[in-house]
């Protein structure tokens, strides 16, 4: 069996690191590996399974004290976080383990096998994580068989049986040196009963793999990396145990105009030479395709800013909007025609230093400090 990576060094993060970097750490890789942006790609596919499971781990604070203390034997079949140790009497280090661990560890408490967990991803644009959009999804999962209802027996008037080996507890102990060693039942495998009759639809499993159709509510101003859960949407438990959830991980796609940073957005705008300097008006597109005009003043600069309130992204669980910047970029000229380069040369010979001086502050003021530099008085 090949060694499990451990889960710290999956996420590329520090033992030390806060449930925010662990977070930021998955988003990043999730996004890098996830099959959908590496079709046909079987290492990318493995990767991303690696740090779905690393991050399912490490991201609850009592699976990861758990891990940090036992290692990958804190979640397989023999470790304390499976089974845990017991010393012969109530109250032991095996009953804190089963109350600390018992319902994560598979959900094999009350001799029942809880549903699996679902993780799609679902992409959306940039305009309908602004507004907020239904998406229907078709996900792989396995559903209650409707043959047996979900009893996993061909005579749905006898059901399952109690388990003969684990008299329904749904797991056995072995002695193993000083321990006593706790390990899912190998007869019922957990379930705590057994079928004699086994259904011929779901051979006993109590259900069956199906593709279902669901529409997910992706809220406004959802931001790319969100995870959204639909509690009990995820895998049927077998023979009528709860179902498992689904996880829906947001990616959403980059805009040709805009980008975001939180609830604001950000707009690069070009402008000529001659508009940053003599002053322009500009009309600019908004999120929610309306149009906004902004006035430039004269001698604008590159990199200025201008504030549109209210323009930007919805915050969410909050009736707060963010705003949206317009970012100006001057653009220097090239290609001048002759006429065009006799003008600026006549402009530049005509300048007077003073002239410069008011005109260009900034270069002005950069090249004094060179030449004292140079002069040693800096």
């Amino acid at each position: 069996m090949a060694t499990k990576l451990d889960y710290y060094a999956t996420l590329e993060i520090s033992r030390d690191a806060n449930g925010d970097e662990v977070k930021k750490a998955y988003r990043r890789l999730a996004m890098q590996y996830h099959p959908d942006r590496n079709p046909g790609d079987a290492s990318a596919e493995a990767r991303f399974k690696e740090i779905s499971e690393a991050y399912d781990v490490l991201k609850d604070d009592q699976k990861r004290a758990a891990y940090d203390r036992f290692g990958h034997a804190a979640f397989e079949g023999g470790g304390p976080g499976a089974g845990g140790f017991d010393f012969g009497g109530g109250g032991g280090l095996g009953d804190i383990f089963e109350q600390m661990f018992g319902d994560m560890m598979g959900g094999r408490r009350g001799g029942r096998r809880s549903g699996s967990d679902i993780q799609v991803q679902v992409s959306i644009s940039f305009t309908e994580a602004f507004s907020g959009i239904k998406k229907a999804i078709t996900v792989p999962t396995r559903v209650t068989c409707e043959s047996c209802e979900g009893t996993g027996s061909a005579d749905r008037d006898q059901g399952a049986e109690t388990c003969p080996t684990c008299h329904g507890a749904g797991k056995v102990r072995a002695q193993q040196g000083f321990f006593l060693v706790e390990r899912a039942c190998p007869t019922c495998h957990g379930a705590g009963k057994v079928v004699r009759n086994p259904c011929t639809v779901c051979r006993g499993a109590g259900t069956v793999e199906r593709e279902r159709t669901l529409e997910v509510a992706i809220p406004a101003g959802v931001e790319d990396g969100t995870r959204i859960r639909l509690s009990g949407e995820g895998e049927a438990g077998g023979k009528g145990a709860q179902p498992g959830d689904l996880y829906v991980h947001i990616a959403v796609e980059p805009h040709p105009i805009f980008q975001r940073d939180g609830a604001n957005i950000y707009c690069r705008v070009p402008l000529r030479m001659t508009q940053a300097a003599l002053g322009t008006e500009i009309e600019v597109p908004v999120v929610d395709g309306s149009r906004a005009k902004v006035k430039v003043p004269a001698g604008t600069q590159t990199g200025e800013n201008f504030r549109l309130r209210g323009k930007g992204f919805s915050v969410l669980r909050s009736s707060a909007r963010g705003d949206m910047y317009i970012q100006v970029s001057v653009e220097t000229p090239h290609h001048l025609t002759k006429r065009q380069r006799e003008l600026l040369e006549e402009y530049e010979s005509e300048t007077e230093a003073d002239d410069h001086a008011r005109a260009n502050p900034e270069s002005t003021g950069f090249f004094s400090k060179v030449r004292d530099f140079f002069e040693g008085k800096l």
